[in-house]
């Protein structure tokens, strides 16, 4: 499978309000609960949806972990809790987003060209309480999906308005924490709705208090009616944090730190962001528009320290990453119905655009968080326009094909300290989707998806003409990076308890993206293919007990041959996810959730492969229509496996000039119990 033969595919999909057409009228579809199989309705076998049911019973330490109702996903941290989310699917480590497209009521959250790595995705501005769906897709086969789509993309939607009005209070073991108020009430011929979260935590560490000090909010004014409707929602995110980074084995096994301690204590970081957005959409018998524009103020300074005294032998090798920049964008999708071919004919079509004005990322070296040089700082103007078509097609009474077309225009321009790396660039990519679905009968779907997505590099590597550290020449980098991929699946419902689904997948990449560091720059990596098996499960045993099991294998190999090996860093073979969750009639609930990952490779031979890790957490509480009480005790059973894990050289004080090859690793923060008590009125 060496080439795949793509045709067309997708569908409209992954947007605020999913339209379905199983009649004639275009109805939305409202899902309370967790329904991963959508028989009729999904493009892949890979795809499903999460409601705010499913995730209030899921005990969180950060709100990135959200993002693990994403079957096969798994979500770590490296750093702070106000720093991206590391993220892991499908044989990616996906850095902090790389090639998995995360959206929030319309706005990209990815960050393209950005201080910290390609694709930067921190969703620590999501408040888990207002999620009203997570909508995810897997693979390249989906047009409504552009940029960091090679494994998939996710789309959070927010509640309208809120049912009820609340104040919530939690507190919990290392300091932690929280207050909540949310609320909405009439006004006019819409509903103004608010939204405040304060929360600190200090963490489990040694030598640093976490500190971490966030204020998170939303204010929003819409109308709902039966053929229109719109919304303008602000959203504004302020947070400052310390930071206990990945630390060296040796330094643990010599006594110098232990598991909690730092090498650098004075790390951490500080990112706001604030937004203004417009979402509505018309509606008729045959046809439905919806549009987005937004506005988005963004700031982020980070202090990293990886490799100690490796490069700076006296000074040290601590770092200064920052990202200032404002976003604009917006996008249509319309979706209508062909009357003239018996409604067998589904159209939709969309377009997008999006415009970042970067006023400065930037690369410093510092001591203590005090800068003393720059390594290199640019202002970057980056703007792209996507449009798609897609056709879903009824061939049959019991099968039917999904056609698409995307394309995607980039434009970048740099304006660096270094006059030869300065320069513009622009680039061009149509990506074909097809999907087959065929029905055994009214509860169970055969898929075959092929599709073609694609990520774009770091626009300062893609015109750069010198390494901004040594002064030589480089490679530029590929603007926009192919992703070809094919999938066969099925899911069906058993009993009407058991939602089962199964995915065999495959996927090759032009080149994997490279961070570079200490150059504030990504570069073009060796191309890499990757396959893969998917089994998701989620059982209803009766209305008051569910059970899930979702498991998920995958080979991941460079494409080329290497003398160093073939094997990818990071990319996980085996991961694995329990659950048994309870809601009872007297208002007893509760989760108990299991995570495992397996080892993967650390360097391409694949002579050291990273620990597998396990993780318990138990969730439990009472409620009624005024009150709800629950504790959350994260790590029940006090693993201290390893969240994240890496092999690099590093110095420490005494050792030689080169650095010494070694593990580094963040453990599992220990066993701790957090409360919260919630009115509603």
């Amino acid at each position: 499978m060496k080439k795949l033969i793509l045709s067309l595919s997708a569908l409209s999909g992954l947007t605020h309000v999913l339209p379905a057409f199983a009649h004639e009228a275009i109805e939305e579809v409202v899902v309370e609960g967790r329904r991963e199989v959508l028989v009729g309705e999904a493009r892949t076998a890979s795809e499903g949806r999460v409601g705010q049911m499913d995730l209030a019973l899921r005990p969180i330490l950060r709100p990135g972990d959200l993002l693990e109702a994403v079957p096969g996903m798994i979500v770590t941290q490296h750093s702070g809790s106000g720093k991206s989310n590391q993220m892991f699917l499908r044989g990616f480590n996906l850095d902090h987003g790389t090639d998995f497209a995360t959206w929030i009521d319309g706005m990209p959250v990815n960050m393209r060209t950005h201080g910290h790595g390609q694709g930067y995705t921190d969703v620590n501005f999501l408040i888990p309480e207002t999620v009203r769906t997570l909508n995810f897709v897997k693979g390249p086969y989906h047009a409504e999906l552009g940029d960091f789509s090679a494994a998939g993309g996710a789309q959070f939607s927010t509640f309208s308005r809120f049912d009820e009005n609340i104040v919530s209070l939690g507190l919990g073991e290392n300091n932690y924490g929280r207050v909540l108020a949310m609320g909405s009430v009439d006004a006019g011929p819409g509903a103004l709705s608010g939204v405040l979260e304060l929360q600190q935590y200090d963490g489990p560490w040694t030598d640093i208090k976490e500190d971490v000090e966030k204020t998170n909010g939303l204010v929003r004014y819409g109308v709902e009616e039966d053929s229109h409707g719109w919304q303008l929602t602000g959203m504004f995110y302020d947070n400052t944090w310390n930071s206990a980074d990945q630390i060296p084995s040796r330094a643990v096994e010599a006594g110098l730190i232990d598991e909690l301690g730092s090498i650098d204590d004075t790390l951490g970081g500080e990112s706001s962001r604030y937004s203004l957005s417009g979402n509505g959409y018309l509606e008729t018998d045959s046809h439905r528009s919806e549009f987005a524009l937004y506005a988005i103020d963004y700031d982020m300074t980070l202090w990293s320290n990886f490799t100690y005294l490796l490069d700076e032998p006296v000074l040290g090798d601590q770092f200064q990453q920052t990202d200032e920049r404002k976003i604009y964008g917006g996008h249509w999708r319309g979706y209508w119905l062909d009357r003239g071919a018996n409604n067998h004919l589904h159209h939709s079509a969309g377009i997008e655009w999006r415009y970042d004005d970067v006023d400065e990322v930037g690369l410093a070296r510092t001591v203590a968080r005090e800068a003393y040089a720059t390594v290199r700082t640019d202002a970057v103007e980056q703007g792209s326009i996507g449009a798609f078509y897609q056709l879903d097609w009824r061939l049959t009474q019991n099968l039917r094909t999904i056609l698409a077309l995307r394309g995607d225009y980039y434009e970048v321009d740099v304006s660096s300290d270094n006059p030869l790396n300065s320069g513009d660039d622009s680039d061009w990519l149509l990506s074909p989707k097809l999907s087959l679905i065929y029905s055994l009968n009214d509860v169970s779907e055969l898929y075959a998806s092929a599709g073609r997505g694609f990520h774009s590099n770091d626009g300062r590597g893609v015109v750069q003409r010198v390494d901004p550290v040594t002064g030589e020449a480089v490679d530029q980098a590929d603007f926009l990076v192919r992703s070809d991929g094919a999938e066969l699946g099925f899911k069906t419902t058993w009993l009407d308890i058991w939602n089962t689904s199964l995915a065999l997948w495959y996927l090759e990449l032009d080149s994997e993206l490279v961070y570079v560091g200490d150059a504030g720059t990504t570069e073009a990596g060796r191309p890499s293919e990757r396959w893969g098996v998917e089994f998701n499960n989620h059982w209803q045993v009766d209305p008051v007990w569910a059970l899930e099991l979702d498991l998920a294998w995958t080979d991941a190999k460079f494409a080329d041959s290497a003398p160093e090996g073939n094997r990818i860093p990071g990319a996980l073979e085996f991961v694995a996810s329990a659950a048994v969750t309870a809601s009872l009639p007297s208002g007893w609930f509760g989760s108990l959730r299991a995570r495992h990952f397996g080892g993967a490779p650390l360097i391409e031979d694949n002579s050291v492969k990273s620990d597998s890790s396990n993780i318990v957490h138990l969730l439990a509480g009472w409620s009624n229509q005024r009150w709800r009480v629950q504790a959350e005790v994260l790590n029940l059973l006090d693993s201290d496996d390893r969240d994240i894990e890496y092999f690099y050289a590093s110095r420490l004080p005494g050792e030689p000039a080169d650095g010494v090859e070694d593990r580094h690793y963040h453990v599992f923060e220990p066993r701790q119990l957090r409360a919260s008590v919630t009115f509603s009125f």
